[in-house]
């Protein structure tokens, strides 16, 4: 019991520094939600329900490894220390989704060549819209399949489809491909559409450079951290066999001393995963940003009323 108490302020020590360096971690603006009372263990369910099956498996199987660490060695510390090494330390080594983005500028790179040669060869927007979907590259697939969708329907308009499919895109840069198509189908800009599309294209393909030269850059400190990382792993398991090395940390206060480095390393490990994230630039078409301007507008308007 002696060993208990120091080795479990320890381990929340952990938790409790994890956790103000997750909250640095700017979060996008969620809608509001309804009021409803949700009790501690219904928090606690409901982040564990929204887990991937595969990392609730981890955590099911790293808090089991844990407890038996626990019971064999004595360090209770293990108990929280397993199953958060096993989870967290792959997701923080892992380079961010910045991948996919490129992947996706790339497809509509060349999406857009196509729907300007189709243009070119006089079609009209509204065929050529659908007719892209037979070449569309896999990265934007889902979403002109979408558009394409809408378009048959005919319970919407262009401009409308068009505004939804930027939506769907949800980047910068695909707002500024949709914009142009909204300015063609509403008539303002039909005649210079198809060069319009190619200076598009090659902006899109000068970004796309750019981004993929950034996504370099970005993975030279996550390869050290990795090397890092294994490395320190390798050593410190090496050193756990010979049992003298480890020793002084199977005290309670070499436990809470342990907890507060892991932590200290850790919180170097989210800041360099933060540093590695560049921000989005900001939309002009999001439908969502308009939207709560345009409630917020309303309700400063009704309360001047």
């Amino acid at each position: 019991m002696t060993a208990f108490l120091p080795a479990v302020s320890g381990a929340l020590i952990v938790t409790g520094l994890i956790g103000m360096v997750y909250a640095l971690i700017p979060a996008p603006p969620k809608p509001p939600r309804p009021a409803r009372t949700v009790t501690p263990l219904g928090r606690a369910g409901g982040w564990f329900a929204r887990l991937n099956p595969r990392t609730r498996m981890l955590v099911i199987g790293g808090a089991v490894a844990g407890l038996l660490v626990a019971l064999l060695t004595g360090w209770v510390i293990a108990i929280v220390l397993v199953p958060a090494a096993i989870v967290g330390i792959p997701l923080l080594l892992t380079p961010p989704p910045a991948a996919a983005s490129v992947e996706k500028l790339e497809a509509l790179e060349e999406w857009t060549r196509s729907l300007s040669g189709k243009l070119t060869a006089g079609q009209s927007l509204r065929s050529a819209l659908v007719k892209s979907l037979q070449s569309v590259p896999a990265p934007i697939e889902r979403e002109v399949g979408l558009m394409v969708s809408r378009l048959w329907n005919n319970t919407a308009t262009t401009e409308d489809v068009l505004r939804a499919f930027a939506e769907d895109l949800n980047d910068s840069t695909g707002d500024v491909v949709a914009s142009q198509l909204i300015l063609a189908a509403s008539g303002r800009g039909q005649a210079g559409l198809a060069k319009a599309l190619d200076a598009l294209a090659e902006t899109v393909a000068a970004e796309v450079r750019a981004r993929r030269q950034i996504a370099a850059d970005q993975a030279k400190p996550r390869t050290t951290a990795r090397t890092v990382t294994v490395i320190t792993l390798g050593v410190l398991g090496l050193l756990a066999l010979t049992g003298d090395y480890i020793e002084p940390y199977g005290s309670p206060l070499g436990q809470v001393i342990l907890a507060v480095l892991l932590s200290a390393y850790v919180a170097a490990l989210l800041w360099m995963r933060r540093m590695a994230v560049a921000k989005p630039l900001p939309r002009f078409l999001d439908l969502q940003a308009r939207n709560a301007h345009r409630a917020a507008h309303g309700e400063k308007q009704g309360a001047l009323a």
